[in-house]
């Protein structure tokens, strides 16, 4: 298992002596080719229409640009084989960030999703995992997801070498306030668009009324218009509630005052419609109109299958 101490970078090269024939300097770690014996053998014995290679993270996989390194993997550990399908995926996961519920949430998700180059596969460690799942899973149980059975931590490595975190004794910072976690986003333009990205969507709502239920709120709405509108019945759009999941009794201060117009993200989970974020609809607000103008300008990636 690899030391908790360190850069992150460092982490990488702290394993590769078992692993390649002569240790890297630290300027080229994030270059280190496959050799072609191992190329077929990669991940487990594991074969792919397509030959492992490395290649550059794009700028536009948000939730691991930055993360540390520059190149990845693929296919990666998730059995993704085409960045197409890596992006998609990973950006289901970018709103889970901006929630502070873990501070090695990114490198635990980026080393399945943007593997670092080696000869060898080398995963996250087990109790890196746990950390993340135990402190993260509350929050994405506000947005209806449990922790998914492709993240299941006892597959990974206790003892063997495996990837640990820098950060990952340090406790969380604490939360500004204890408001729901779908209420308590801080607008920034980029962030906001890639969580409507992986939102199934995106809504300009004015509401007429807000009911408790249970351990929820519902939203009952007086007008609605779909910046992006995902697969549903004709009848089922006319008659949306959304639900704010375990949102009955923290704060939720964009629902103090129900006048003027609403952004709110949303995905659907079994017959519910689950918000993800709320913000007003404030275009005095200089990321929010940038958020807007990126809308018009750009294009979600075309979906492909998604977790969250």
């Amino acid at each position: 298992m690899l030391p908790k101490g360190g850069a992150w970078p460092l982490l990488l090269l702290w394993v590769t002596p078992g692993l390649l024939s002569r240790e890297p300097h630290p300027s080229e770690y994030d270059y280190v080719g496959f050799q072609p014996a191992m190329v077929r053998h990669y991940q487990s014995g594991r074969f792919y229409s397509r030959t492992p290679q490395c290649v550059d993270i794009p700028q536009d996989l948000a939730l691991c640009h930055g993360v540390g390194y520059r190149r990845m993997v693929l296919p990666n550990l998730l059995d993704h084989e085409t960045m197409v399908e890596v992006k998609y995926q990973a950006s289901s996961w970018v709103p889970l960030l901006s929630k502070n519920c873990h501070p090695s949430t990114q490198v635990f998700l980026c080393t399945l999703f943007a593997p670092v180059c080696l000869e060898q596969p080398l995963y996250p460690c087990r109790w890196l995992c746990e950390e993340v799942r135990d402190a993260c899973e509350p929050v994405m149980q506000y947005f209806g997801f449990p922790w998914p059975d492709m993240l299941r931590c006892d597959q990974y490595p206790n003892e063997d070498i495996c990837i640990a975190s820098p950060n990952a004794t340090q406790a969380s910072s604490p939360r500004k306030t204890e408001v729901c976690p779908q209420c308590d986003s801080e607008i920034k333009a980029d962030s906001l668009y890639e969580h409507m990205c992986a939102s199934e969507f995106a809504l300009k709502v004015s509401i007429r009324e807000v009911k408790k239920d249970s351990e929820n709120r519902k939203l009952l709405l007086r007008k609605k218009k779909a910046l992006k509108k995902g697969p549903i019945e004709r009848k089922d759009w006319r008659e949306l509630v959304l639900h704010l999941k375990n949102g009955a009794n923290c704060p939720c201060p964009q629902l103090e005052q129900l006048t003027g117009q609403f952004l709110v993200l949303v995905r659907k989970v079994k017959s519910q419609h689950i918000i993800t974020a709320i913000h007003k609809w404030d275009k005095a607000n200089r990321e929010f109109n940038r958020f807007l103008r990126k809308v018009k300008k750009s294009k979600c990636p075309k979906p492909h299958s998604v977790f969250m």
